[in-house]
């Protein structure tokens, strides 16, 4: 029987990690034997994040700007470097700026494109390159949400990344799938993180709209997230993955 939480002789790239729901994937990830590279943008939360998570195996940290092509081919040659090769990738950077369309300045819409979609487009690029090189298989991990599935209010510019990211997904089978790397997309509802609860009234909102009572928490994004780069799902590509307690099937709002 194969088991499905197995990631010994894997290495993985998780982006945006520093704390929420990209250290929790890479926490897991590592505790099951991957050898990880920890990023964030944030220096110093990359390197508590990989040092809790060391305790449990192999976690370094890198940290920079998730957008930035430089840096990007930088995370991939780290990998290569300290590990040996790179076989799982999550791209899990990502920015989210609300604003009224009416009033949403270009910089702000130009800083959610480069991370949201300019970095996931160009880590999925500089990874599969590797595993091509590697002559080996691989699993690459979009972050999409389910506002790429939904409208929300003052989202606008945030909710076209997600959805252009699903569309990369599943673009991307005829390149990729040769090459036997699968490319997903996992899409994440209201989730209690370090930034969510910030607001004294998320947990009550979100429980109180959402079907199964209770907004996500980071390890049942994670728990999806592992399976999606796991063996136990090699034969599922191009596919994105909702994660939100039912909230997409009825899809009140927040307001």
């Amino acid at each position: 029987m194969m088991n499905v939480n197995d990631f010994s002789n894997n290495v993985a790239i998780v982006t945006g990690a520093g704390q929420g729901i990209g250290f929790e994937i890479a926490r897991q990830l590592c505790i099951n034997g991957a050898s990880v590279v920890l990023n964030d943008i944030d220096e110093t939360l990359a390197k508590k994040a990989a040092e809790r998570i060391s305790v449990n195996g192999n976690c370094i940290a890198v940290a920079g700007d998730a957008a930035d092509a430089v840096f990007i081919q930088k995370m991939v040659d780290e990998a290569v470097k300290y590990f040996e090769k790179l076989t799982i990738v999550i791209a899990n950077a990502g920015i989210t700026l609300f604003g009224d369309f009416f009033d949403y300045p270009p910089e702000s819409l130009q800083r959610v494109m480069s991370l949201n979609i300019g970095g996931s487009f160009l880590l999925t690029q500089a990874a599969a390159k590797q595993m091509k090189i590697q002559n080996s298989s691989g699993s690459i991990l979009l972050m999409s949400s389910v506002t790429g599935h939904q409208a929300h209010k003052n989202l606008a510019a945030y909710v076209i990344t997600k959805a252009a990211l699903e569309m990369l997904a599943k673009t991307l089978v005829i390149e990729l799938s040769p090459l036997n790397i699968s490319l997903n997309a996992i899409a994440p509802g209201a989730t209690v993180t370090e930034r969510t609860t910030e607001d004294e009234n998320y947990m009550h909102t979100w429980s109180r709209i959402t079907p199964m009572g209770r907004p996500a928490t980071v390890e049942d994004i994670a728990n999806a997230a592992l399976f999606m780069v796991s063996p136990a799902s090699r034969h599922i590509t191009g596919q994105s993955l909702i994660i939100d307690g039912g909230w997409t099937s009825i899809s009140p709002s927040p307001y």
